[in-house]
């Protein structure tokens, strides 16, 4: 073996080490299967030391056996071996399947980074979507155009015609139905989030501080007007500045670029995960200004990806991309980021951060200095998520569902009276901002009670 080769094998997200074949190596096996392929070497230590393995006439056929019985559909690898300082190993390589997902005795795992991940029902769901090419938004719900709003509609076909990206003919429910918005006369989840009435919802707050609200609005309209709605909103609450640069006319100055904002806000729309209850939240602050959505990346893009100018797109809601790509609002599928990063270039001061926290994506322009300080707080929220008791977790999830008084809660916790347990969990997640009152002003009213913020959302889906 060369030692480029040896150099290669390095545990990684398509490389795993394991000391003796087991049940283990199967379900790495069936993880990189559902992602991007990968290889398992048996006889290697966790630091990359060859242990070695014993190879007798029949080891490497059971071993297929055993894989084989243990995946659906069957997972078959090219097993080779090969010999390290004089150790034999088994290198196991498999490629990613182009069916998905693929099973371990019942149970589904995809590769993030260096370890294994259990699915949810939802990833498995979006997993076997993505495979066979459908889009969750193209879902046909029990509505019917009559459902949907006239005007916007109207407008919708106007912006269509004015980009001249697609040519339609006919009456509406033609044209819809040829966009794949109507099926059948029924609306698609597209059709009612674009034009008619749902239950997603855009949370957009401006703080002063981590926890003092100036201003915030619940915009729940259908998306053509959510997103204009939304940057209305964003432009009341950031600071413009005008530019004379020696002529009579003045230039306008945003504190940030409004196209690598609306960008963002196109982004969270057609990319968050409409199966998830969350709120699209946007927080603006003095210095920076922060989206995140339910959904983190979709299919095998990485955070890796997505920092490249030559990622490709791997897109949930296709019918939604498709449907802001006709309108001119789109460029071009994957380039999105590029532009954002370019206008933030041109500004000199501004920076990108993205980052995955659990199942939700967080993108922040922030001045360059406070970045990195930034990129360490949201390190430190995701590593806090394994310091909750079962209580503080068994309350939390409590107010995930419903607004609750003290003595709903204690019920719930299986308490009798507010012991000191019951009140120090009770403090921390507040402390924490986990939970929120709902009447701050007045904390020893009768009518207090207890819900989950968006922060404590994201530590459910953690825990998850």
């Amino acid at each position: 073996m060369s030692e480029n080769q040896r150099t290669e094998w390095k545990e990684s997200e398509r490389v795993e080490f394991k000391r003796s074949f087991s049940k283990e190596v199967v379900e790495t096996l069936a993880a990189f299967a559902n992602t991007r392929g990968g290889r398992v070497i048996v006889g290697m230590a966790d630091d990359g030391t060859p242990v070695g393995v014993t190879v007798g006439k029949e080891t490497i056929q059971n071993f297929l056996n055993e894989i084989k019985t243990s995946t659906y559909p069957q997972v078959i690898p090219v097993i080779s071996e090969e010999r390290i300082d004089d150790k034999t190993v088994l290198v196991f390589s498999v490629a990613e399947y182009p069916i998905k997902p693929v099973a371990c005795k019942n149970r589904y795992f995809i590769r993030r980074r260096n370890s294994n991940h259990l699915l949810s029902i939802e990833e498995i769901v979006d997993l076997q979507q993505q495979s066979l090419g459908l889009s969750f938004d193209a879902h046909v719900t029990d509505r019917t155009v009559d459902a949907l709003d006239g005007e916007l509609l109207k407008r919708f076909f106007q912006r269509l015609d004015s980009a001249g990206r697609i040519v339609l003919d006919g009456d509406p429910l033609t044209k819809l139905t040829k966009l794949r918005l109507i099926k059948e006369g029924r609306a698609t989840l597209a059709a009612t989030l674009l034009f008619g009435e749902h239950d997603h919802a855009i949370h957009i707050g401006r703080f002063k501080g981590a926890d003092t609200i100036i201003d915030d609005m619940l915009i729940k309209s259908p998306l053509l007007k959510a997103l204009d709605e939304t940057m209305l909103f964003i432009k009341r609450h950031i600071n413009l500045s005008y530019l004379f640069e020696g002529k009579l006319e003045r230039t306008e100055r945003w504190q940030y670029p409004l196209n690598a904002i609306r960008e963002l806000l196109l982004n969270a729309a057609v990319h968050r995960d409409y199966k998830s209850p969350s709120d699209i939240v946007i927080k603006i602050f003095d210095d920076r200004i922060v989206f995140t959505n339910p959904g983190a990346l979709y299919g095998n893009l990485t955070l890796a990806d997505i920092g490249r100018d030559d990622y490709t797109s791997s897109i949930r809601n296709r019918l939604l991309a498709e449907m802001f790509f006709f309108m001119g609002d789109i460029e071009k599928y994957g380039t999105g980021l590029v532009r954002i990063r370019k206008e933030l270039a041109e500004s000199g001061d501004l920076r990108l951060a993205l980052s995955e926290m659990g199942s939700f994506f967080r993108a922040e322009i922030a001045k360059a200095q406070v970045e990195a300080q930034v990129e360490a707080q949201v390190e430190a929220q995701v590593e806090r998520t394994v310091d909750y008791t079962a209580l503080e977790l068994d309350i939390l999830a409590a107010c995930a569902k419903d607004s609750l008084a003290s003595g709903d809660l204690l019920k719930i916790a299986g308490y009798a009276t507010r012991t000191g347990n019951f009140k120090s969990s009770l403090k921390k997640l507040i402390s924490e901002a986990l939970i929120e009152m709902t009447l701050p002003e007045k904390p020893n009213s009768r009518l207090q009670k207890y819900r989950i913020t968006e922060k404590g959302k994201m530590v459910l889906e953690n825990r998850k």
